[in-house]
């Protein structure tokens, strides 16, 4: 039951906060200033040396608490380091079918980053979670998630880049189903990263309601 309970509260949460740091101090303000603002996960990049050490530190500190998993994981070899040392999803920019195999394994959810329809497929078809819309996102913008919707309305669809407090009702209304932020839950102080996230979640909330109207009517 991991893989679903953890694929549902990310999906609930609809946000995440994209890491890169390697001090666990800054990781905990960050951590606390999500939590407290509504957004309680965040992604650990690998692309850092101590990324599995942080994750660790941060589950023994905040526990069910914080939803935390690894990014920028490239190989088998570097999901299932990151599954060890406590990482509760694996997202990727790329798709790769030895960490699909890995992440079904340990049952953690996966979100590889693809670029095409049909990469997509073959991902969905290894037991991937979400779809990770990078980097055609960055040329795409907030239309991506319509694209693959399309012709595929149950695509879960993670996106990152490009999204700020301006524009994040229109790639929820479009079908984004979890949005990825960098500076704005990871930049300032505990407080302005508290109040940041507090704006997400207002904004997700309100939108994803104001569809679930229309979806009814």
């Amino acid at each position: 039951m991991k893989k679903l309970e953890v694929t549902k509260r990310l999906y609930d949460i609809g946000a995440l906060a994209i890491v890169r740091t390697q001090s666990i101090e800054r990781a905990t303000e960050i951590a606390t200033g999500c939590i407290n603002g509504g957004v309680p996960a965040m992604e650990l990049s690998y692309t850092l040396n101590n990324a599995g050490d942080i994750i660790n530190q941060l589950q023994e500190r905040f526990g069910e608490t914080l939803c935390i998993g690894a990014g920028t994981v490239l190989d088998s070899e570097t999901a299932r380091h990151a599954i060890m040392s406590g990482a509760e999803f694996i997202i990727a920019p790329n798709f790769n079918k030895d960490v699909a195999k890995m992440c079904n394994r340990y049952q953690i959810p996966y979100a590889p980053g693809c670029t095409t329809f049909t990469e997509a497929i073959e991902a969905l078809s290894y037991g991937a979670a979400f779809i990770k819309a990078f980097p055609i996102s960055d040329f795409y913008g907030s239309k991506l998630s319509q694209v693959f919707k399309t012709p595929f309305p149950d695509m879960p669809i993670l996106a990152s880049g490009g999204i700020n407090l301006e524009n994040l009702s229109i790639w929820i209304e479009l079908g984004t189903d979890i949005c990825g932020f960098g500076s704005l839950l990871t930049k300032g102080t505990t407080e302005e990263i508290t109040q940041n996230a507090k704006k997400i979640r207002n904004i997700i909330d309100e939108k994803r309601s104001e569809c679930e109207i229309l979806e009814i009517e």
